[in-house]
């Protein structure tokens, strides 16, 4: 008799606590989030057109936008769908592709890799991290903006010579403290054109060719950055030091037949940087300049020689508020004396340029920008001798965002 009350006590409490267990476990299953459900989509679209009040047509920039100047029209710019998400507690992927790349002056609108990478967080706070894949190399404030967020419609000709298309192929180790990491949320949030998280301290390895393009030579660029957002009253401002070095190997496809170059097609390639910016609170300014050595066309002895080049810009602007609109007016000014690594013969530029310009953000969905130039621009490759171009242009973007 005992024995059998003792079974039945044992089965009482065994049974609610095997069905609370399974009910508990089928909660637990059905709160966490699948890794196909924590993936999330974003892109924009921009549409250019730069022909308005032009003076002269043979004026170009071919790192900036190909729809400048003689045959130049209506032009998709940039077409990026984005697809990232945290997959894992320290796991962060983010695929970026284009479908406004061109593969020759006769294509246009073919779809490439823009961003392929992945973060492994590897602490709790996921503060450290390393970055692997083809992502922005951290050298520059305006070179690892977006070009979705930045205020003029390209990037300065000085420091993104450095870092054609902005990316390469490497790995990038991150320290962002979570103090850091809530100040660059508030900067986003609030719509203050940041550069977003590439760390307060960055070292990585990359290959140095560019992206989409292949390793040339058994040397990887090192890059390093060190940059400070904070706080003084109620203004936010951001300054930053930045370097990289390597072997750039020139392909030959980067080279008219004539033009004599190193041994191997190798050349020394290195830059500082100095970054300073006060965000627009509602007053903003911004600058960045850099000097190194990397590889220029030389027309006294037609060849591509290893020489020095400087350069940088500086930038004011001013945010305005409209109820749920906002004008950003803007001047910048930018020069930049060097070679152009990844234009034909690592051709010469000797560049003046300013801007007047004004962004109107009448949603998060659409913004337009309109902007007037003033340029002076020489090239040198061997091709082109002392070629000068200096005129004036009104450019326009419609940009959707979604």
């Amino acid at each position: 008799m005992k024995i059998k009350l003792y079974l039945i006590l044992i089965l009482v409490f065994l049974i609610p606590s095997y069905f609370y267990s399974q009910t508990n476990d089928t909660l637990k299953s059905t709160n966490e989030k699948k890794w196909f459900e924590s993936i999330s989509l974003k892109g924009y679209v921009q549409t250019r057109y730069n022909r308005l009040f032009e003076t002269n047509s043979k004026l170009k920039c071919e790192q900036c936008d190909k729809s400048w100047g003689e045959n130049g029209g209506i032009f998709l710019r940039r077409v990026r769908i984005a697809f990232y998400g945290q997959v894992y507690k320290n796991i962060y992927f983010y695929i970026q592709p284009e479908f406004a790349g061109s593969v020759s002056s006769t294509g246009l609108n073919f779809a490439q890799i823009r961003d392929a990478y992945f973060d492994i967080g590897i602490d709790s706070k996921n503060e450290f991290k390393f970055r692997i894949g083809q992502s922005k190399v951290p050298y520059g404030f305006e070179n690892v903006q977006s070009s979705q967020i930045r205020i003029p419609l390209d990037r300065d000709d000085a420091l993104n010579s450095g870092v054609p298309n902005e990316r390469d192929q490497g790995v990038f180790f991150y320290w962002t403290p979570e103090k850091n990491k809530k100040l660059y949320n508030k900067i986003q949030k609030n719509g203050l054109k940041g550069s977003g998280d590439y760390g307060i301290f960055a070292l990585g390895v990359y290959d140095g060719q560019s992206a989409n393009r292949p390793e040339l030579n058994n040397n990887l660029h090192i890059v390093s950055r060190v940059t400070y957002p904070f706080e003084v009253g109620k203004q936010l401002l951001e300054i930053g030091l930045q370097g990289y070095s390597g072997k750039y190997i020139v392909n030959s496809d980067q080279m008219s037949t004539p033009t004599k170059y190193a041994s191997k097609r190798s050349y020394e390639d290195k830059r500082v940087a100095a970054s300073f910016i006060l965000y627009p609170k509602p007053f903003g300014f911004q600058t960045e300049y850099n000097f190194g050595k990397g590889p220029q066309f030389d027309s006294k002895t037609d060849s591509i020689i290893t020489a020095k080049l400087n350069g940088g810009y500086v930038m004011v602007n001013y945010l305005l508020k409209s109820g749920h609109q906002i004008f950003i007016p803007f001047i910048r000014y930018q020069y930049y004396h060097g070679g152009k690594k990844n234009e034909l013969d690592s051709r010469y530029h000797e560049i003046s340029e300013g801007e007047i310009g004004i962004e109107w953000q009448q949603s998060k969905f659409f913004e337009f920008t309109a902007m007037y130039t003033l340029s002076n621009r020489k090239t040198e490759d061997y091709m082109l001798r002392n070629n000068f171009q200096s005129g004036r242009l009104l450019r326009l973007q419609a940009q959707v965002n979604f």
